[in-house]
């Protein structure tokens, strides 16, 4: 009679995960039927993913800016400076596109967007260079474009001390003086320069990392709590949960169960794009990015289900959604140090999914760490995947008694 009791229980719970997987799957073939038919989900999963991946890696797809404008006003015009400008302009970042009488005139050209930057070489620059009276020449660029206006501060102060430096070399050449001695005498230090990571100094690798995949954070916020609020919008929530027997647990996994396959799916087609076809920089191993893409793809529509939980409103939610994607390029870290931000903002930013992301990505994948390193931002992932659990019988409670408002 035991052993009958026994197999008669294991038969019961056999029989009832086979039903809440047979309901699972019923539900998920519901919400496959409403993504075909409704386009806001094909262009939001599939072609925004796609066009943003395109317009990002193209628009920096030689790795840095080449060939920005720069003015030269030049009122020594002697064979020394015009040597110093071909030397400007022989630089990849740099291009000399125009020559102005004063410095008026590319002042105004600056303020026009005409160049980015000039040199002011005043009369009696090489007289004074060559008689070792310390001429001043001056260089003024524009801090609007940040990327800009830094490589063209750089190399403009480049040239200018290469200039200073030939003058040198030339005296002392003079003098009897041997290369090597020369060499010493000008460079005393000798800097050996290595850029881990990004030889290259590619922005494409800095920048399309973050940006990319924090507007798919914002597709995948907004589409889950669409998905959910509409139910509500179209009065079909009760539907919904009857298919699932009233257990919202089983709704909500048959509903974003489609959404996560397509969503997992762009994922890895971006990080093979990213680095199998473009060749970033990835020492951390496929194993780490398939590990980061999903928990990519769970975090976000964990939040997305807790925001409408939260909120259990189809505005309001995908307004907190919103919100809380486009803080996330601020406070991720990727272009200003969260460390170097107000204590508030960065105690914020550890509330951010993608900042979490950025610090898989630029620790395990990027440099090639341990995961045991970023341990504490891959528990924060998780953490984000499991909201729901937080809010789910409110997400019920408005399903069955909530009226929708427009």
């Amino acid at each position: 009679m035991v052993k009958s009791s026994g197999t008669g229980r294991k038969g019961s719970v056999f029989n009832r995960l086979l039903t809440v997987l047979l309901d699972i799957l019923r539900i998920a073939r519901r919400e496959c039927s409403i993504l075909a038919h409704n386009p806001i989900y094909f262009f939001s999963m599939i072609v925004g993913p796609v066009l943003v991946t395109a317009f990002f890696t193209s628009l920096m797809d030689d790795g840095q800016p080449t060939d920005m404008p720069c003015g030269i006003v030049d009122l020594d015009n002697t064979s020394t400076t015009r040597a110093m400008i071909r030397r400007l302009d022989a630089f990849e970042s740099t291009k000399v596109t125009g020559y102005y009488n004063n410095v008026n005139e590319a002042r105004r050209a600056i303020q026009q967007g005409d160049i980015y930057a000039f040199l002011y070489i005043p009369r009696g620059t090489t007289d004074k260079l060559l008689s070792n009276r310390q001429p001043k020449v001056s260089f003024y660029y524009s801090g609007v474009v940040m990327v800009a206006g830094s490589m063209m501060f750089k190399d403009l102060t480049t040239v200018t001390t290469l200039a200073s430096a030939a003058v040198g070399a030339t005296k002392l050449s003079a003098l009897g003086k041997s290369p090597i001695e020369i060499e010493r005498f000008l460079q005393p230090v000798s800097v050996n320069l290595h850029m881990i990571g990004n030889p290259w100094m590619n922005y494409n690798v800095y920048l399309s990392t973050v940006m990319i995949p924090g507007i798919l954070f914002l597709f995948m916020f907004l589409i889950t709590a669409y998905s959910i609020g509409t139910e509500l919008k179209f009065n079909r929530a009760k539907e919904w949960l009857a298919m699932a027997n009233n257990n919202i647990y089983v709704a909500i996994t048959g509903k974003i169960l489609p959404q996560f396959l397509i969503f997992f799916t762009m994922m890895m087609c971006y990080s093979w794009f990213i680095y199998g076809y473009m060749g970033f920089p990835h020492p951390g191993g496929t194993g780490k990015i398939v590990l980061l893409a999903l928990l990519t793809v769970l975090s976000s529509e964990g939040f997305g289900i807790f925001a409408f939980g939260l909120m259990p409103s189809l505005r309001m939610s995908m307004s907190i959604c919103s919100l809380w994607a486009v803080v996330g390029f601020s406070a991720a870290g990727a272009t200003y140090p969260v460390f170097a931000m107000d204590s508030m903002i960065e105690a914020v930013a550890q509330l951010i999914p993608l900042r979490h992301y950025y610090m898989i990505y630029q620790l395990c994948i990027f440099n090639g760490y341990p995961l045991i390193d970023a341990w504490y931002n891959v528990v924060a992932l998780i953490a984000f995947a499991c909201l729901p659990l937080l809010t789910l019988w409110n997400t019920k409670k408005a399903m069955l008694n909530y009226v929708y408002i427009p």
